[in-house]
């Protein structure tokens, strides 16, 4: 079964963005949450021993509280990356490059 993980860095000021939550969905429901670390990391969406099988998922990043505590405006309250997970057998990262007016994504390793 697959795990995931994912990490949010701050293009704008070359560091890690800690504090944004992270949500993660399957077919509309809410199946896991976490909130960046101060490695920008977020970790621990599913409970211990968890995996994903395959489908459909959504990774939702709520940036304007963010933003908001480091005193600049964004033109994104929430970012949000649908991805497909096929080999259960595999890891998933989805790193987030953000700035306050653009970002970017990849399938990472």
């Amino acid at each position: 079964m697959s795990t995931l993980s994912t990490h949010v860095l701050d293009t704008s000021l070359g560091k890690p963005a800690e504090g944004i939550r992270v949500t993660l969905h399957r077919d509309g429901s809410l199946i896991g949450s976490s909130v960046t670390d101060a490695d920008g990391r977020a970790r621990g969406f599913l409970a211990d021993g968890s995996s994903l099988s395959a489908g459909d998922y959504k990774l939702t990043f709520s940036v304007s509280d963010y933003f908001g505590a480091t005193k600049r405006k964004s033109f994104y309250n929430e970012i949000v990356i649908h991805f497909a997970i096929s080999n259960e057998d595999e890891h998933y990262h989805v790193p987030l490059l953000l700035s306050p007016f653009g970002y970017s994504t990849y399938r990472g390793s």
